[in-house]
C-alpha cells in the first residue's frame, strides 16, 4: 500500500472507537468481525492485482464501514460514512478518494448492489463468512444481535429455514471471493439442508406431543429450583429483620433525643441550654439516626418486579406467568391459557421459573445495597458522634 501509516492509523482509531463507545451487546458487528472483514478485503484485493492506491481505500474502507454502529443500528452505513469522512479529512486525505471510500461503505449496505470492481470485493470481504467453517457459531451470534436490536425472534426451525434462503441467495460476486469460498459454501449448504430437515422433523414431532405431553422436569432440576427459591426467601427474610432491627432501634434513639430535648423544664434542658457545644454531637447523632433509618425504611419496603408485554401477545418465553406482578395485569382466560401453555411447553416452565428467580435476585441485591448504606450511616454517624462529644467535653 502507499501509505501503510495511515491505515495502521485507521486500525488503532476503529480499535479505540469500539472499545470506548461500542455496545457490548454487539456480539457480531463488533471489531472482531471488523477484522476479519479487513484481512479478506486485503487478501482478495491483492489476488486481484489492484492499484496501490485503490488497495488502500478498500483496506480503509474495511476499517471504517462498520463504524455507525457506535451510534445507531438502524442505517449504521450513513453514519458510517459520517464518522469516516470526518476522521479521513483531519488526516488530510484527498476528497476524491474519500467519496471513493464512502461509496464503498454505501455498498455494504443490505439489498445494495455493488458497482464495479472494487465495491464487489468489499462486499464479499464482509459477506466471507459465508463461505468459512465458522458460519454456523457466527450466525448464532447474529440471531441473538437481532433479538436485542431489531426485536426478530426466531424459533429454531424458523432461523434454520431463514438461514437455508440466504445461503441459497448469496453469491460472491467476484473470481477470487468465488474460488476462496465457494467450496466451503457448497458444505455449508448441504449442512444446513440437514439442520433444517431435522428442525422440520423435530416441529412434527412436537406438534403431534402439544396437546398430550405436560412438562416433566427432573428430580434434580426441581431440587435446584426448590433450594434456590428457598435461599431467596431466606436471604430476603434477613435482610427484612435487620432493616427492621435497624428502624426499631434508630427510632429508639429519635424519640430518646427529641424528648430530651423538647423537656427544656427539665435538669437536661437547663445543662443543655448552658452548654451549647454539645449541639453538635447531639446533632450529629440525630442526624445519623434519621438517615439511617430512612435507607432501613426504604430497603425493607415491598419490591414488585414486572415484565412489560403485550395482552393480545402473550410469549409465555418471556413473561414471567408465575408472578403476580405480571399475571394480574391479565385477563382470566388469558391467564389460564398462558398456564397452560407453560405446562405444555417445558421450555416455557423453566424460562418462567428462571426470570422469578433473576428478579428475586435483583429485589435481594438492591434490598442489600440500601441495607449496606443504612448501616454505613449509622457506624460513620456514632463515630463521628463520639468524636465530636470529645471535642466538646475537651473544649468545655
Amino acid at each position: 500500500m502507499e501509505n501503510p501509516k495511515i491505515v495502521k492509523q485507521a486500525s488503532e482509531y476503529v480499535f479505540r472507537l469500539f472499545k470506548e463507545k461500542l455496545s457490548r451487546k454487539l456480539v457480531y458487528h463488533n471489531f472482531k468481525h471488523t477484522l476479519e472483514t479487513v484481512s479478506e478485503a486485503e487478501e482478495l484485493g491483492r489476488l486481484s492485482q489492484l492499484p496501490e492506491d485503490e488497495l488502500q481505500d478498500l483496506v480503509l474502507a474495511a476499517w471504517l464501514h462498520d463504524t455507525g454502529y457506535v451510534n445507531t443500528y438502524a442505517d449504521h452505513e450513513a453514519a458510517s460514512i459520517d464518522i469516516a469522512t470526518a476522521w479521513l479529512r483531519t488526516h488530510q486525505y484527498p476528497e476524491a478518494r474519500i467519496a471513493r471510500i464512502c461509496r464503498l461503505i454505501e455498498a455494504t449496505r443490505h439489498g445494495q448492489e455493488p458497482q464495479g470492481l472494487l465495491q464487489e470485493l468489499l462486499v464479499d470481504a464482509d459477506m466471507a463468512n459465508i463461505g468459512k467453517e465458522t458460519f454456523f457459531a457466527t450466525a448464532e451470534l447474529l440471531r441473538v444481535e437481532w433479538e436485542i436490536f431489531q426485536d426478530r425472534s426466531f424459533s429454531d426451525q424458523e432461523w434454520a429455514q431463514f438461514q437455508m434462503d440466504f445461503l441459497l441467495s448469496t453469491t460472491f460476486y467476484t473470481n477470487q471471493a468465488q474460488r476462496k469460498f465457494a467450496g466451503q459454501l457448497g458444505i455449508n449448504i448441504q449442512e444446513q439442508r440437514q439442520r433444517l430437515n431435522k428442525e422440520n422433523e423435530k416441529k412434527k414431532k412436537q406438534e403431534k406431543k402439544h396437546h398430550k405431553t405436560l412438562a416433566q422436569p427432573k428430580r434434580g432440576i426441581e431440587t435446584m429450583f426448590r433450594n434456590t427459591y428457598r435461599t431467596h426467601l431466606s436471604l430476603s427474610a434477613i435482610a427484612d429483620n435487620k432493616a427492621n432491627m435497624m428502624i426499631s432501634l434508630n427510632a429508639i434513639i429519635m424519640s430518646v433525643i427529641i424528648t430530651y430535648l423538647s423537656a427544656k423544664s427539665s435538669v437536661i434542658g437547663v445543662e443543655f441550654t448552658q452548654h451549647r457545644t454539645l449541639i453538635v454531637p447531639i446533632g450529629t447523632l440525630l442526624l445519623t439516626t434519621l438517615g439511617s433509618v430512612i435507607f432501613a425504611i426504604i430497603s425493607a419496603q415491598p419490591e414488585v418486579t414486572s415484565l412489560p408485554f403485550k395482552k393480545n401477545k402473550i410469549n409465555t418465553r418471556k413473561v414471567n406467568l408465575l408472578f403476580f406482578g405480571n399475571f394480574t395485569n391479565l385477563t382470566l382466560d388469558d391467564f389460564q391459557n398462558g398456564m397452560h401453555e407453560i405446562m405444555r411447553d417445558k421450555k416455557s416452565l423453566y424460562n418462567n421459573m428462571i426470570t422469578d428467580i433473576y428478579y428475586l435476585g435483583e429485589v435481594l441485591d438492591r434490598k442489600y445495597k440500601i441495607l449496606r448504606i443504612s448501616y454505613t450511616i449509622f457506624m460513620v454517624g456514632l463515630v463521628l458522634t463520639v468524636v465530636s462529644f470529645g471535642v466538646a467535653i475537651a473544649s468545655y
